[in-house]
Order: C-alpha cells, then sequence, then structure tokens
C-alpha cells in the first residue's frame, strides 16, 4: 500500500444544462477538498482526467481546477487522457507522483460534458476510440464496434441476449438506489428483453437498453500517503492497482476473450495477495454495453469463457448474490462522462468499503474492486480497495 483515498466527491451524472466544463470541475474540486478536511494549499499537485475530443470547443483544460480557489495558484496540473479510462487514468497518475515522494496530497478531479453536441456528432467524438484505420467505418461508431464483439461472442458461444437484458435489469434496478445516477428507473426485464418503440434496437445485436447513457458530470478524489492518512477521519488503502493497455486494433487480439482486462484482474489479485475475485466483497465494472458486462465476469475469473451468462441467470451478480456486481447501476444506469467514469467508480468502491454508500450499501463490504476499460478493452485499469481507518 503506497497511497490512500481520504476524500471525495461526486456530482450527479446527466444532463448539466446551463453548466461548463469548469462548473463542474470547480464543485467537484471543492466538495473533495472539503470532505478531506484540507485546504487547497496543501494540495502539492492536481490531476484532470478529461477526453474531450472535441465534446467541447475547450481542448486546455488543466487550470480550470485552479479556479475552485486562488490558493491553487501555481500548483503543477495536469490533464490525462486514456480513453473511456481516463479517471482511472488521473488516479494511477497521483499514485505514481505519491510514490515518487513528489507529492504528499494529491487533488484528482474527472469531468466530461457529452451532451451539448447533436447525437451524430457525439457519435462521432466517440468513434476516435478505435481504431480509425480499420475500424472507422464500422456502422453507428463504437456502439457498431461493441455490436461486432457481441455478434462474434454470440457465433462462438450462441445467443447470450437473455443474459445481456438480465444485466440491463440488475443494473436499472441497481442506479434506483444511487442518488448521483442518470437514470433511477427500474425498467424490468421483459422490458430490456423485448424490442420496442422505446427500446429500439441501434445496432444488431444491441437495443437501448444495451447501450450506456451519454452524460455529463464530474467527481473528484484527494489522496496522500498511508502515514499521512492514518492520522485522517478516513483512509481508504490501494491493496492493488494495475494499468495495462493491449493492440488498439481488434485484429490483432482475440476481442471475444477481453485479454487486456484477464491480465489486468490476474496481476492486481496477486499485487493484493487474494486467491480469486470470490474474496473481494463487491465490483464496480466498465458496463459501456452489456456484452462488455458479460465477457468481463469471464475475464475477471467468475466463469471459464463462454459461460459468464450463468453468473448474471443464477443471481451470482445480485446486489445480494455472492459477488454483487455495479451495486451503483454501472455506466448502464450511473451514466458514463467519459473523463469522470474511472474517477467515479474509485469514490463509489471507496464509500463501500468505509460503509457509506447508503441505499446501495452492499453489507458488511471490506474488500471491493473495480475495473475501468478505455476503448474496445484496449486500456485496463483494476483497483482493489479496503479501508483501513
Amino acid at each position: 500500500m503506497t497511497a490512500c483515498i481520504v476524500g471525495w466527491h461526486h456530482l450527479p451524472f446527466g444532463k448539466h444544462e446551463g453548466r461548463e466544463v469548469e462548473d463542474l470541475v470547480v464543485e467537484a474540486a471543492t466538495g473533495a477538498l472539503a470532505d478531506a478536511g484540507i485546504g487547497p494549499e496543501e494540495v502539492d499537485e492536481i490531476v484532470l482526467g478529461h477526453f474531450n475530443g472535441g465534446f467541447v470547443e475547450q481542448e486546455f483544460t488543466s487550470s480550470l481546477v485552479l479556479q475552485a480557489d486562488e490558493r491553487l495558484r501555481f500548483k503543477p496540473a495536469t490533464r490525462v487522457e486514456n480513453a473511456c479510462a481516463t479517471g482511472s487514468a488521473a488516479v494511477h497518475h497521483a499514485l505514481a507522483a505519491i510514490a515518487a515522494k513528489r507529492a504528499r496530497f494529491v487533488l484528482v478531479v474527472g469531468v466530461e460534458k457529452m451532451t451539448a453536441l447533436p447525437g451524430p456528432e457525439i457519435a462521432r467524438v466517440l468513434r476516435k476510440a478505435a481504431y480509425l484505420r480499420e475500424e472507422g467505418d464500422i456502422e453507428g461508431g463504437f456502439v457498431g464496434v461493441f455490436a461486432e464483439i457481441a455478434r462474434r461472442y454470440f457465433q462462438r458461444y450462441g445467443d447470450r441476449s437473455e443474459a445481456m437484458a438480465r444485466i440491463a435489469a440488475k443494473n436499472h434496478r441497481n442506479g434506483c438506489a444511487n442518488p448521483w445516477a442518470q437514470m433511477r428507473k427500474d425498467l424490468g426485464v421483459e422490458f430490456c428483453r423485448t424490442e420496442s418503440e422505446k427500446n429500439p434496437v441501434v445496432v444488431p445485436p444491441l437495443k437501448r437498453t444495451d447501450c450506456s447513457l451519454v452524460s455529463d458530470g464530474a467527481a473528484a478524489l484527494v489522496l496522500t500517503d498511508v502515514e499521512t492518512a492514518l492520522a485522517m477521519p478516513k483512509a481508504v488503502a490501494f491493496r492493488a492497482a494495475v494499468h495495462v493497455n493491449d493492440f488498439l486494433p481488434m485484429s490483432r487480439r482475440d476481442i471475444v476473450a477481453f485479454e487486456g482486462c484477464r491480465v489486468a484482474w490476474a496481476k492486481a489479485l496477486e499485487q493484493a495477495r487474494l486467491e480469486s475475485v470470490w474474496d473481494l466483497d463487491l465490483v464496480e465494472t466498465h458496463d459501456c454495453f452489456t456484452i462488455a458486462e458479460l465477457i468481463e465476469y469471464e475475464a475477471m475469473g467468475l466463469t471459464p469463457p463462454g459461460e459468464g451468462e450463468r453468473a448474471i441467470l443464477e443471481g451470482w451478480t445480485e446486489k445480494d448474490g455472492k459477488l454483487p456486481v455495479n451495486p451503483s447501476g454501472g455506466l448502464k444506469a450511473k451514466g458514463h462522462p467519459i473523463g469522470a467514469t474511472g474517477v467515479s467508480m474509485h469514490a463509489l468502491v471507496a464509500m463501500q468499503v468505509r460503509g457509506e454508500a447508503g441505499g446501495m450499501q452492499v453489507e458488511d463490504a471490506a474488500l471491493g474492486g473495480l475495473y475501468n476499460m478505455g476503448g474496445a478493452c484496449v486500456a485496463s485499469y483494476v483497483s482493489i480497495l479496503e479501508a483501513i481507518r
């Protein structure tokens, strides 16, 4: 353990009309510092996770965090990006700064404002997270990329539409208890499994309920070293923090195996000295599309390849199951403001292991894991957290 989370703040995800990226950043940063009980003058470094890619005109955004307080002026601030894993990339940058002893307190903010663009423009921006040379013309942009993954998975293992509908229904049901979730409505399995006017097919075989939401939002954390954290009101330690990247082109990988996810989980469990993922009390995983959560069950070690449907059909990953997955509602219900997602995941798991997750709380949660993915399983980040104070 080299670092701890000692404060956090989470904004509601959804459509923030009339608010700019700067407004979201300032609110999240101010809230996290207050939660940690430290002043801006104590911050040694600032990291902003912001994918952008054309969502907003303002591309140079690292110093927007300084707008939260004049005492942040002249602090080093860096913007990082790693597709949909941008938030976790920011967290890992902070961990490196603390491990190198160049910072005692690091303020991490994740933000995205996506809804200001029309739908076709949003799709164009998201497509940039694929390998454009080969995948740029796939129908439906990034939705089409995961539709292709689902089709290949079905060809190899059989139709898993029922399992995907149950994943969607589980996450929407869980999202009802999340005060920051974009959609707080229990849609039910029947609605999620059935094509309808309100649940149309986006790109076969993916329906609207198989796809995460377009969102605005922000979340922030304060990190420090373990020794400092032990003197503070709360401390959530990193038992493991692993990052791996795979090839960008899907043509160079077995895309239905999510090998980067598998390697990241294996390394994280070894680092945390755990025998298997079953030693965890909950997991927040990257369900950008329901097919992703299904394959991630296999990659994290719940089942052998091709058998991930058992985890949802037999209730293992329900909130009261053997290993609750996405008790927050996941990206599916919570929303997916790209730069904020990884920071949000860390905050939510920290709340769980502290017993402070409210209606989302998993009973007796002491050890929580999270998986944040960039691109089509290109960047993979796994963290394992536990409260030590």
